[in-house]
């Protein structure tokens, strides 16, 4: 047989250049398996074999977890680091009020109407819910604004306390209570399963959202679960009923009207506008619902394929886990799967933005308008019957407009179905100012002079707050509550001593 093949060679060259490339593809793929092997048996060893310490139980403490696993530890801590800036957002933080002062008057009777900051690394997340207005009116008469519901998702320590006093204890809780045992911010035990490393959801409603459409999450693949240990906390999300039970509005679906039939069959409100005394709802942050109607995810992509991708170091790989954007390191994310040039990459999702928050910045200001227009109306004798529709609208118009902007990354994540609701938001916004319009004509208002909202101060000042005795209250409160929550949990050992 060796004879006829070497004949047939002799007879027709090509057949040896055949065979060659052959035999060269073969041992490629061989070499290819050969380090994979490799790697696969250093990733083992590191997991298995270096351990330094066993993480048992809900272990909150992820500088622990770090003596195990330093290399996601030590990339996890740069998540501390605010030193990126894109053309819109990055990993520092400013005051969002104070550069588009309308949201003041779209928040009015709410608490981000006194404090709301551009987010920040998963580092910050205690520290920034501890120091906000939002959570509680500081001063010698501590008031709770929100239950303990909004510790949920910003730390480790959740999960831990949930195990010790029960879901709904802790959920009902006020907000203070447990001001001394929430500590740690968000790190490895949110997402990990201490003894197998494996992804494990740690939060109960994004199982319990998953067990009411009448599926069972832990049925969800690997790669899913890159994207669902995320949703524990980017989704849209309500504080449900006396028992304040956090829940996600998904029975009906994961689009935007989806949810807001899902409120409106439950008749629902976040709150009641202390302006235009429309029946609101606020939308948290809508990520993973928005990121699933998107691009990337329709190709099979998660969320930790963009913002944790893979580090190579000899033969590990493991995954960055400073969680941030995309554009601060094109070359391990866009670049792995696009090859266009880092310019044109971040140019394209420049102009996602762009043109999204084009939309969005004409829907702030003609919605604030609409709550003016409606308070007007109200000082002028306006009947509750007559003024439903146009509160609808409002609630419709501003429910779009929050759904659009709240989502972190949403313009990019999935630019024509945001575009598509700012878009939505914007002439529900005008179809309002239509529908005041006319009640103001039949009250025999033909002129009225909209008031001076320029700035962040001039806002607040216009819907009522005294920011200067709030800020002064949370300076005071500033320097006891929380160092006290801190020493006390150092002392219980519940925090790292450093």
């Amino acid at each position: 047989m060796c004879k006829k093949l070497a004949e047939s060679i002799r007879r027709k060259p090509s057949i040896g250049w055949v065979l060659f490339v052959v035999v060269m593809v073969l041992v490629f793929l061989l070499g290819l398996l050969a380090a994979s092997i490799t790697e696969r048996r250093a990733e083992i060893a590191t997991l298995y074999n270096n351990k330094k310490v066993e993480i048992t139980g809900i272990n909150p403490k992820s500088e622990e977890w770090g003596l195990n696993y330093p290399r996601e530890y030590n990339t996890w801590k740069k998540t501390k680091e605010m030193d990126f800036t894109s053309k819109h957002l990055g990993s520092n933080t400013y005051d969002v009020l104070e550069t588009r002062p309308e949201m003041v008057i779209l928040w009015a009777g709410y608490a981000f109407s006194r404090d709301y900051t551009a987010p920040r690394g998963h580092m910050y997340t205690i520290e920034d819910v501890t120091q906000t207005l939002r959570t509680g009116t500081p001063g010698p008469e501590v008031k709770d604004m929100q239950p303990s519901t909004c510790w949920a998702c910003k730390s480790p320590d959740v999960p831990r306390m949930m195990q010790e006093v029960g879901v709904e204890n802790f959920y009902k809780a006020p907000w203070s209570q447990y001001g001394h045992e929430v500590v740690n911010p968000i790190g490895c035990a949110d997402c990990h399963d201490p003894a197998t490393m494996n992804l494990t959801i740690t939060r109960p409603a994004l199982i319990e959202a998953y067990e009411r459409r009448g599926d069972d999450i832990a049925n969800a693949t690997p790669q899913e679960m890159r994207s669902l240990v995320c949703a524990q906390c980017h989704v849209e999300y309500y504080f449900k009923g006396d028992e304040k039970y956090l829940t996600f509005p998904w029975d009906g679906g994961f689009t935007m009207e989806d949810m807001e039939a899902y409120f409106d069959n439950a008749q629902y409100a976040d709150w009641t506008h202390s302006v235009s005394k429309a029946p609101m709802l606020k939308a948290q942050h809508p990520d993973y619902e928005l990121f699933i109607l998107g691009p990337h995810a329709k190709r099979g992509l998660s969320c930790a394929d963009c913002h944790m991708p893979y580090i190579a170091e000899g033969g590990i790989k493991y995954s960055d886990h400073q969680v941030m954007s995309p554009l601060k390191n094109i070359s391990s994310t866009c670049q792995t799967c696009h090859r266009d040039s880092e310019e044109e990459l971040r140019n394209y999702v420049y102009e996602y933005q762009d043109k999204a928050l084009e939309i969005r910045d004409r829907v702030e200001v003609e919605l604030a308008k609409a709550h003016i227009m409606a308070k007007v109306a109200w000082d002028k004798g306006a009947k509750e019957a007559r003024m439903k529709p146009a509160l609808q609208l409002i609630r419709q118009a501003q429910w779009r407009w929050d759904f659009g902007v709240a989502s972190h990354g949403g313009s990019f994540h999935a630019p024509v179905e945001t575009q598509r609701i700012l878009a939505h938001g914007l002439d529900r916004s005008m179809q309002a100012q239509i529908e005041l319009q006319k009640v103001l004509f039949e009250l025999g208002v033909t002129k009225f002079e909209m008031p001076d909202i320029s700035t962040k101060a001039k806002a607040q000042k216009f819907i009522g707050l005294d920011m200067e005795k709030l800020e002064k209250d949370k300076e005071t409160w500033l320097k006891t509550t929380p160092p006290a929550w801190i020493e006390t949990a150092r002392a219980n050992g519940r925090l790292a001593a450093n």
